[in-house]
Formats: C-alpha cells, structure tokens, sequence
C-alpha cells in the first residue's frame, strides 16, 4: 500500500474575489441550514458558527432556514442566535414568508413568496453553503435539488451524499476499493419482524459487543452499545426509532481517531489534516461517544488534537482517509473516522460528507491544529465549490 502523505496543511492560494472598483457585487453565499432530521439543532448551530466566521470583506451572506417541517425561510443573520444555549439548540421558526428557489436553468435568483403577492426576487446566488446534517439534506436530496437549479454549492454531489449518508452502502463501496473495515449485518426493513431467526444468524458471528445503528442517521443519534443478545430488541427497537434500516456492527478494541479531508484544488489529490482522538470519559453513560457526548456534555469527552500517534501510523490514517474520500467520490471536505488496533492496524469506521462544522467540531479543530484556521477554512471550501461545473463532473 502506498504510504503518500497529502500535504496537510495551507488551503491554498485562493481567487481574490474582494470587489475591484466597478463591480457590482462581492460574491452571495446562501447559508443553507436546519432540515427536517433529528441533526436539526446541530445544523443551526454549525450555521451560527460560520456566520460569525464567514470573510464579510469577500462575502455576502443569504441565510436560509429550513424549519423541522420542511419550510424554507428567510433567517436572521445573527449568529449568536443560532448558537447552542444553556444545553439547548435553537430551531429555525416558520413564517409567512417562503424561499423559492430557482429550478430554472440560467436563473439564479432566489425568490421569496408572501400570501398574496407577487412572488419578489430576493438575491442573485452565486454560491450555496448547505450547513445540513441528515436525512432531507446529507444524503443527497438537497444536492439534487441545487444541481437541478444549476446552483453551484459546497460539499459532495448527490451520489457521493448519498453514499456516505447510507453506512451500509458506504461499507460495500468501501470494501470494494479494498479499505480495510470492520464485520457487520444488515437489518433491512421488515427483516427484525418476519425473518429474525436468519437475522440473528448473521449477527450472532460478530460476537460482543455490537453497535447497533441507524443506517442512515448522523451524530450517533439511536446508536446503542449492546453487550447482550438480551438488549439486542432495545437496541434494534432504538434505532428504528430513526430509520427502518438498521446495522449492527461488531465491536472493535482499539482508539478511535478522526482524520479531515479537503477536497483538492484543480484536479490535485484531497489534503488530510492530522488526526484527532476521542477519549471517552467515565462519565458518559453509554460509554461511548454519543449524541448527548458529542453537543451537549463537553466534560463526557476530550478531544485531543494532533493525536498522540507515532508518524507512520498517522501517515496511514492520512492516506486511508484520502482513499476513503476518493472511493466515494466525495468532494470538498469530509471527516473519516476510523479506529487504530493496539498492533497499529487502521480500520474505517465511516465517512461524513458533511460533518460537524462548528468551530468547536473536529473537523475545523484538525484543520487548524493543521495551518488552516476556521474562516481560512471557510473561505477554501467556499472557492472549491465556485471552482468545479454543476452536473455531469
């Protein structure tokens, strides 16, 4: 295997696009964030954090909210609003006044329409930052509705989405490229109420404990840790609580560490930040990093960035990270979790087109333990989505 190591740190000499005397307008970014998934208040959050960041010299910025129902609306640009509050995510409110967007070839304009009027022009878009975590806005469905609006935006493509946002595919298109990952079983839908016994079957080889997971679900929302076939109908009954699809992978002994990918510029390979680590504390009460651990309870978790590892295992964590965001077919940037054996083996855990992106998320925290702090961040992700066409690519 090869032991090519990305040049983890600057983001690159980026396009100036501060505006020249005469020009019209600095470049729009539509902040896109909210959704419909249970990852709803991390969105808002992560929407606060790069609002705050976001280079308002080069950029205007368009927040757009997507209510929990679906709703479209024009948000407040105020960061401190979006912010996560004594333990409390905010949520976008609905109103009176819907965001259209154009799904007109040629027509970048974002409309909004109010009851009773003629529906107005709000802006010209030249960018969309879609800040959406989960179902309705990972996987693909929002980056489907951008390219059909000829909308260029930041992050992987509808496939690649996709992918990422489904762990079973995502493991067999891992698997595929010949990445090394760990055993696993699939519960499709129906499979838990009218083939259990095959079910069981397939599980029971995978030994203890088992994580049993939503199969299309971020931030370890409905993940639960199973150290008897006794607690595997709670666990199964958890996690459809989020999806009818469930996975159940086997536990694997080893450190988990987290590597950041950014997309390349003009065709080069993606750059790998160093990798961070995750310790769990004794105060978690699942014992693992949870979705409670992850937002809400900073003192269950710490987060240890460059990771205490000797160069050569990071060196494969960097190159198996790149190889995971190339066998999917990402973009712009992803993080790649993986777990590192006590003999120093790398296994992916998974990949997330669209990870926790507050300044406080690991993925900004890699990268600048890596050179390249959070609005130089920004502003590079924003930039290689204004570099690369819409559609076929």
């Amino acid at each position: 295997m090869s032991h090519h190591t990305p040049e983890p740190a600057s983001a690159g000499d980026s396009t100036n696009l501060v505006p020249t005397p005469g020009a019209a307008r600095k470049t729009r970014v539509v902040i896109l964030f909210g959704g419909r998934s249970g990852e709803h208040g991390i969105s808002v959050a992560t929407a606060g954090g790069v609002m705050s960041a976001i280079d308002r010299s080069k950029y205007e910025v368009v927040p757009v909210g997507i209510t929990p129902k679906g709703q479209w609306v024009i948000a407040a640009d105020e960061p401190e609003r979006w912010a996560i509050t004594d333990g409390k995510a905010a949520e976008v409110p609905a109103s009176d006044a819907e965001v259209v967007l154009p799904l007109t070839v040629g027509d970048s304009a974002l409309r909004v329409m109010e009851p009773g009027q003629v529906p107005s022009a709000l802006a010209d878009v030249d960018v969309v930052f879609p800040l959406l975590h989960g179902p309705y806005g990972e996987d693909g469905t929002v980056q489907g509705l951008l390219e059909l609006a000829d909308a260029r935006y930041v992050g992987s493509g509808v496939l690649a989405s996709a992918v990422g946002m489904d762990k079973h595919f995502m493991k067999m298109v891992l698997a595929g490229h010949g990445l090394p990952i760990g055993p696993y079983a699939v519960i499709k839908p129906g499979d838990w109420d009218n083939r259990r016994d095959v079910v069981l079957q397939t599980i029971e080889p995978l030994g203890l404990p088992l994580f049993v997971k939503p199969a299309r679900a971020g931030s370890s929302l409905g993940v639960s840790r199973v150290d008897s076939l006794d607690e595997l109908d709670a666990a199964v009954a958890e996690a459809r609580r989020h999806d009818p699809k469930v996975i159940v992978e086997a536990g694997i002994v080893g450190r988990e560490i987290e590597c950041a990918v950014l997309g390349g510029r003009g065709g080069e390979r993606p750059r790998a930040s160093l990798p961070g680590e995750i310790v769990v504390t004794d105060e978690t009460k699942n014992g693992f990093y949870d979705y409670e651990a992850k937002y809400f309870d900073e003192s269950a978790v710490e987060l240890t960035c460059p990771a205490d590892l000797p160069d050569h295992v990071i060196k494969e964590i960097q190159e198996i990270a790149v190889r995971t965001f190339e066998a999917v077919g990402a973009e712009g940037l992803s993080r790649v979790d993986v777990f590192v054996t006590p003999d120093d083996q790398v296994v992916v855990n998974e990949i997330n087109t669209m990870p926790g992106f507050t300044p406080f998320s690991m993925y900004p925290r890699m990268w600048a333990a890596s050179g390249v702090p959070y609005p130089e961040l920004i502003d590079e992700l924003i930039q290689l989505a204004l570099e690369r066409p819409t559609g076929l690519r």
